[in-house]
């Protein structure tokens, strides 16, 4: 094995050695001889503690389920959140909205299909002599219900709350979600020190009823951190963490909070998950993969979100900015949030099916981001579990059936588009177009004369002596003229006209220079409406050559109508959206920002708020986080500081084992976030960190670093990926080129951009490290870092690793800690000052200069100590 590779794979193993050292609780040396009757006369202790605090947990769980068994007699039964679940789940399937898949002609997601008929499934007021009682609690396989084929079982607990229910009367009501959020009360507490604001009543109440105590506050170098990366995506400076510890003002954290709602950053962070959402790429998708120019539009929604633009203005602007009045050219750039579907340009594709796809992505996408329902459902046949028909599917369907686009074209710019030009754009295209036109008009009035000088008469008509090749050529305009005519007239006129010829490739290149420069002016496809109103039909079966009955733009009939007098159009549906009668889109969109800091929403299912979704662990403070953020204008700064501000969020991430196996999803907000960083937060975290960090904002999409034949496999070797140099090596992940059909290989667990995600999916997996280990990006960062902290401190290898921890973690490390990182810094140190030829390879990945005064040996070994300190779990976790 050559030593250079021996040398590489040692340090390799001495990272992985140390991050696994580190991920271990404790780092306690092993105990000495002289010792060991200490530990375990400790061990027992512990052991006895153990048993203790078990023993009280079997005693208070024993009295949570009395209290509950006790109370359960007492508490009012609620359609929406006790009894429609149970039918949704159990029922509906076969019982459901879907006509097509009801049987036995029973509905039960009607209060009037379930009590008609001689034998009425619900007989309000008379449990026992009602059906679906009896079938519940049969345990004859032919009668019993749900039919023991289907999986599904009614439980004991959920056979009397039917029972309870039914002879309560069996009041109906609607899903929770579908009914429009009353704020509540604060609820009644029995310690209110704790709390810092509204968000706390709640939280702390449900802690109290579930006999659970808040954990104490993170510590401030953690609090910093975590609040830092989720409001603009970056780890804080030691500057910044300095000047915070030494703050000891009473607002001395509201201060930071206001200080990164304000930065520029945390647009940039926040539109990422809007660009999720939007399934915002730089190309078309599907086999062709054409590319596109929509970066303006994403440019769009980080200024929009700087500038604090209230919600319903951003939804309004994204939906129908070409339909308010006298709309400004911002306005109508937003509109290309609908444009960002995937566009069909294979071969055999019929234009109309193409068109009939887009808006059903126009649709549906409209439907998660707002409604938080899975309308798409209702494409084929009614929704089988939400009161949503098909009907309602192709009403909102015909909102956005109005475009003009029909389909065809395979580009990224098919019309209607916008033109990006400037004043100075504007004037450059001028001057290029009057120099192109001023040796165009040269060339015309000498090859009218060329032609009238080769012109005969013969027989009274008019002939000429040209070849024929030329004199084709001739009667085209220099604009039109294929290379091939203009290349034979340069050979044809070369001796006798030498003056015109020379004419001839300058007036190609001004003509390629005007060319060049208006195809670097974007165009945006946008939205807009077609004079002649298109005619909506439910297709059958959701097939475009199928059109069944005509149906008009509306909005779902199970929600409030928009005004009877109001048009038929995307402006009516966006202002509808965010009217305060609609029950959705505030609590959808509160619950979302809830994820981006907490990990989880108060809704799980940030995407379905139908019955087949979860229900809010919080339900009241969901409502009263919908009412305030409508209340306050749609401000989602606002809405964002008063979430971090909450001492429900500045909790401490560490956690008991009984609170781990207790609430191992952190549902009950026991304890602060904690979860691993997203990919492109980890890139960016890892380039702030070394310093490399390039904060350009806005502009086309950048191509940094990717292994090679990664699009060329993609396409068939029909696109290259061409990789940029300097600067734009270190953007922001969010500046990063997204190609549809193969996304940025530096990026893990993120959404294809292919259709609207509203929720990521978050793993932790071997094939993580292999990136964040290996990658270019981060092996440059690592020794960027490494320079940075080699020229920034004194000699000391303790300062060099304080500073080192610290710009990732954003505390100092422990003596034990720092003892692990100094004897494996010492083991990487003596590998490379044996193998100057790998300490030579590994300084040479990445294009950033790097100081070569610095002892190469010593640079690789805090190199491959700095990769070691990237990929420690407290670097990879917000917590």
């Amino acid at each position: 094995m050559p030593p250079a590779v021996a040398h590489h794979r040692t340090c390799q193993f001495a990272i992985v050695a140390a991050v696994v050292y580190f991920a271990v609780a404790g780092f306690a040396a092993p105990h000495s001889a002289p010792a060991a009757d200490k530990a375990r006369a400790a061990d027992k202790a512990r052991a006895a503690d153990k048993a203790g605090a078990a023993d009280e947990a079997r005693a208070a769980d024993k009295a949570r389920a009395a209290d509950k068994a006790g109370a359960a007699d007492e508490t009012p039964i609620l359609f929406g959140r006790d009894i429609l679940p149970i039918l949704s789940d159990r029922c509906f399937a076969c019982h459901g909205p879907d006509e097509n898949s009801r049987e036995a002609d029973l509905r039960l997601d009607t209060r009037d299909g379930a009590t008609a008929g001689p034998s009425p499934a619900i007989r309000p007021g008379r449990a026992q002599q009602s059906e679906l009682i009896r079938r519940v609690n049969s345990d004859d396989p032919d009668v019993q219900m749900p039919p023991p084929s289907s999986g599904r079982k009614v439980t004991p607990e959920q056979r009397k709350l039917l029972a309870r229910w039914i002879d309560s009367g069996a009041t109906w009501g609607k899903h929770w979600s579908l009914e429009a959020p009353q704020r509540p009360p604060l609820p009644k507490l029995k310690q209110k020190k704790w709390t810092r604001n509204p968000i706390d009543a709640f939280v702390l109440a449900r802690l109290e009823n579930e006999r659970l105590k808040p954990s104490a506050e993170a510590a401030r170098e953690a609090l910093l951190r975590r609040v830092s990366l989720d409001l603009t995506g970056l780890p804080p400076t030691v500057d910044e963490i300095d000047a915070f510890l030494a703050d000891r003002s009473p607002d001395a954290y509201e201060r930071v909070v206001d200080r990164l709602l304000a930065s520029p950053r945390y647009g940039v962070r926040m539109a990422w998950d809007w660009l999720d959402a939007a399934r915002y790429a730089d190309s078309n998708g599907y086999q062709g993969d054409l590319d596109r120019t929509m970066w303006p539009w994403r440019d769009w929604v980080v200024d929009a979100l700087n500038a604090n633009m209230p919600f319903d203005r951003f939804t309004v602007e994204q939906l129908a900015g070409d339909l308010l009045p006298n709309p400004t050219r911002e306005q109508i750039l937003a509109t290309a949030f609908n444009r960002n579907h995937m566009i069909n340009g294979e071969g055999g594709r019929i234009p109309a099916e193409n068109r009939v796809d887009y808006v059903m992505d126009q649709t549906e996408t409209t439907g998660t981001i707002w409604l938080g329902l899975t309308v798409g459902c209702a494409r084929c046949h009614d929704h089988k579990f939400d009161p949503i028909t098909q009907r309602d599917y192709y009403r909102l369907f015909a909102y956005f059936n109005q475009s003009p686009v029909d389909g065809s074209g395979r580009s990224g710019q098919v019309k209607p588009l916008l033109d990006l030009s400037t004043d100075e754009t504007k004037k450059k295209q001028n001057e290029l177009a009057a120099a192109s036109n001023a040796l165009l008009k040269q060339i015309e009035e000498i090859e009218l004369l060329l032609r009238a000088r080769d012109d005969v008469e013969e027989e009274g008509q008019l002939a000429t002596t040209l070849p024929a090749t030329i004199a084709e050529a001739l009667r085209k305009s220099a604009n039109n003229r294929s290379k091939e005519a203009s290349e034979a007239l340069v050979r044809y006129y070369g001796v006798s006209d030498p003056d015109y010829v020379a004419l001839l490739p300058q007036f190609e290149a001004a003509r390629r220079r005007r060319e060049a420069f208006a195809g670097k002016i974007p165009q945006v496809m946008v939205m807009e409406d077609q004079p002649e109103r298109r005619e909506t039909f439910m297709l059958v079966r959701g097939a475009y050559n199928k059109p069944g009955e005509r149906v008009e733009a509306g909005t779902p009939a199970v929600l409030a109508q928009p005004p009877a007098d109001a048009p038929a159009n995307r402006l009516t549906l966006a202002r509808w959206l965010v009217d305060r009668n609609n029950p959705l889109t505030a609590r959808v969109a509160v619950n979302r920002a809830w994820q981006n800091l907490f990990g989880t929403g108060l809704v799980k299912t940030v995407d379905d708020f139908g019955v087949q979704g979860e229900r809010p662990s919080h339900p009241e403070l969901l409502d009263w986080l919908a009412c305030e953020f409508m209340d306050t204008g749609w401000d989602m700064k606002r809405l964002y500081r008063l979430m971090v501000t909450s001492a429900a969020y500045r909790q401490s991430s560490q956690v008991s084992r009984k609170l781990l196996e207790r609430d191992p999803e952190n549902r009950l907000l026991a304890r602060g976030p904690r979860y691993r960083m997203p990919s492109w937060m980890l890139r960016d975290q890892a380039l702030a960190a070394s310093g490399l960090l390039v904060e350009k904002r806005g502009g086309p999409s950048v191509r940094p670093y990717q292994p090679e034949g990664i699009w060329e496999e993609a396409t068939f070797g029909r696109v290259a990926y061409h990789q940029d140099h300097g600067p734009d090596l270190y953007r922001r992940s969010l500046y990063t080129f997204w190609r549809r059909i193969v996304g940025p290989t530096m990026f893990f667990d993120t959404a294809s951009r292919q259709v609207c995600t509203v929720k990521v999916t978050r793993t932790n997996t071997p094939l993580h490290a292999l990136a964040t280990l290996n990658d270019t990006t981060y092996v440059e960062a690592a020794r960027a870092l490494a320079e940075r902290v080699l020229k920034t401190t004194d000699s000391r290898p303790a300062s060099r690793i304080d500073t080192a921890f610290r710009l990732l973690t954003a505390r100092h490390p422990t003596e034990k800690e720092v003892a692990i990182l100094q004897a494996n810094l010492d083991r990487l140190t003596e590998a490379y000052a044996a193998d100057r030829v790998a300490a030579e390879k590994l300084l040479a990945v990445g294009e950033a200069p790097r100081d070569t005064s610095l002892d190469p040996a010593e640079h690789a070994a805090y190199t491959a100590w700095c990769t070691l300190l990237l990929n420690l779990d407290e670097t990879l976790t917000k917590q």
